[in-house]
């Protein structure tokens, strides 16, 4: 069965002028449900992440200042949310429900996360409305756990992953693979064990062969028993942070592309829905949506 890791306070805990993107969070679920792609029994309640668990990954005195609210005027500036508790206890939200994705993905083949894929949180900072590493943290789980020995983080949202690229860069068990806009957020890069940077304007054509040969160089290079996958939803024509020039049904088969090389390989994948902000909210929520008609249809 497909597993859903969905809750209010991914959509509730946020400023009020900032709830028009982040509406997606509350109106997926609600969409899923009403096309009949899942019922109530395939969402849980996201666990809060432990303190244990998020200093794998960040440094202890960054989440010490956090959790007390004390950041820096200009690190919250980097951040781009107001701080608030509400926001730190979404983030923790997050991160725990990415972790319980990891856990039934080892067992279904794939979870999805509703939010996640944090990937601009540094293990001293946040930046990019990111303040913790989901995706990095439910990493380093698996690994104490000794459930896996080599994870490959693929990171589709249009801008790169530079804090994931970042905490994972002298570490050989995860392999770091980003497509993002070349000239797009943030403007210093960091170094992903691989990195694509795409031209403005790049449609379907351009962006699905480079995704295909990417994949396969990949695949071919190394052996990953677990994927991670941010799933944003930015690249689309409609967005207007993007810059890319893709289409619904490019997204959907750039999704397809990835789906499909888990299930072909035998690799557990947790998905996490990344970046989104077309204008039109309907344009988010059906590409969105395309992902979750994919994991049914692939992997049940």
């Amino acid at each position: 069965m497909l597993k859903i890791a969905f809750s209010s306070i991914y959509t509730h805990s946020l400023p009020e002028n900032h709830r028009f993107p982040m509406l997606k969070y509350e109106l997926l679920p609600q969409q899923l449900l009403h096309e009949g792609i899942v019922t109530q029994v395939h969402f849980f309640e996201p666990r809060n992440v432990s303190v244990q668990e998020i200093v794998t990954v960040h440094q202890l005195n960054y989440w010490r200042k956090l959790a007390s609210l004390t950041l820096s005027p200009a690190e919250i500036r980097a951040i781009g949310f107001p701080l608030s508790t509400a926001l730190i206890d979404r983030e923790i939200k997050i991160a725990g429900g990415t972790i319980q994705c990891a856990e039934y993905a080892l067992t279904n083949g794939i979870a999805m996360n509703i939010a996640g894929g944090t990937h601009h949180a540094f293990s001293d900072r946040g930046e990019g409305f990111c303040l913790l590493n989901d995706q990095a943290i439910a990493a380093h789980y698996l690994f104490s756990k000794k459930h896996v020995q080599q994870v490959l983080i693929v990171d589709l949202d249009v801008h790169q992953g530079n804090g994931t690229a970042k905490i994972f860069s002298n570490n050989p068990r995860v392999y770091t693979f980003s497509m993002h806009g070349d000239k797009n957020y943030p403007i210093r890069k960091e170094q992903s064990d691989l990195d694509v940077g795409l031209s403005d304007g790049s449609d379907d054509e351009v962006y699905l062969k480079l995704l295909q040969m990417n994949l396969f160089a990949i695949f071919s290079k190394i052996k990953p028993d677990f994927i991670f996958y941010q799933a944003g939803v930015d690249v689309l024509e409609t967005d207007h942070l993007g810059r890319l020039s893709l289409s619904k049904e490019g997204c959907k088969e750039r999704d397809k592309m990835v789906l499909s090389a888990a299930r072909e390989h035998g690799i557990p994948i947790v998905v996490c829905m990344g970046g989104g902000y077309s204008p039109n909210i309907r344009d988010i929520i059906d590409a969105h949506t395309n992902t979750f008609k994919l994991a049914q249809e692939l992997f049940f």
